[in-house]
């Protein structure tokens, strides 16, 4: 890395770290210092949220992965990070925490074929750090942040098995509870009753937060009857979940319709996630 300010959560830049897949971000919701690991340097998803921070995204899955040179990156980072002076360089004092590993790039993570050879190698190397040690006082967590499109695949809930016993959870995205609604913030035709299905999944198999973007658009929150959609999805599936992330626009979008998002103010979404937890869910506010 070159020598630049400490990182913040204003900057999730994925080439900071001058690797191809392994990058650091200051991380508002994990609490600290996470290591991410871009599966879609392509810039190719599924799925194309209004509010995604993603230069140039276009329709697609990802690229082959090098996996020699994943591992080599990861194992780099991580003697950095836990042994160099990676966290007085480039991390304010109140952050310098390793919280997590985090497949959070620049697209869906689960649509990468070689996703359960992934695990298969990060198990391995996390071993070898001493890091899956579970008398550990902040044993580092795995996860996975998801648009859940996937998750009807026999095979990519059985890698969720797999990152369930690496101390592994799912944040899933659940931005709204009608078609015309994800059809508005996450640009595909999926009806929400299936998407619910793909939820309860995931939290079948591993241990599963939802994670919902709220914001304004054309300077209008979400109505309450899109609310009211909302709550009612998360009730249908609240006795299996961990808890619910609800954020605002930390970073600026990248998409074309980025002049019509604007943040919500705090109260907003703390009137929000006070809706949540009247269903009896735990609830992470992040502005």
């Amino acid at each position: 890395m070159s020598d630049q300010p400490y990182l913040t959560v204003e900057d999730h830049n994925r080439d900071v770290s001058g690797m191809r897949y392994v990058y650091p971000v200051v991380s508002r919701r994990a609490g600290g210092v996470s290591i991410g690991i871009n599966l879609n340097i392509n810039n190719a998803c599924n799925w194309r949220c209004v509010y995604c921070q993603v230069p140039d995204l276009k329709r697609g899955s990802p690229l082959p992965i090098d996996m020699p040179l994943l591992e080599q990156e990861l194992r780099c980072f991580l003697d950095y990070a836990l042994h160099g002076d990676f966290m007085v360089r480039y991390v304010a004092e109140g952050d310098r925490q390793l919280q997590d590993i985090a497949f959070s790039g620049n697209g869906e993570p689960t649509s990468a074929k070689e996703f359960p050879d992934v695990l298969i190698m990060l198990e391995k190397v996390l071993h070898d750090f001493n890091l899956l040690d579970k008398a550990q006082v902040h044993p580092i967590k795995v996860r996975l942040i998801s648009n859940g499109s996937l998750m009807d695949k026999d095979s990519v809930l059985a890698s969720l098995k797999h990152l369930a016993s690496l101390n592994g959870e799912v944040w899933f995205k659940l931005d709204a509870g009608t078609q015309a609604g994800i059809a508005r913030i996450n640009d595909v035709n999926i009806k929400p009753e299936a998407h619910l299905q793909r939820l309860k999944n995931c939290a079948a198999v591993c241990p599963t937060f939802v994670q919902t973007c709220l914001f304004a658009m054309d300077g209008e929150p979400p109505s309450e009857a899109d609310t009211e959609a909302y709550l009612a999805l998360l009730n249908e599936v609240k006795s299996q979940l961990q808890g619910v992330h609800l954020y605002g626009l930390a970073r600026p979008s990248y998409q074309p319709e980025a002049p019509r998002l604007s943040r919500l103010p705090h109260e907003k979404l703390e009137v929000m996630a006070d809706r949540i937890r009247a269903l009896g869910l735990t609830v992470h506010v992040s502005d």
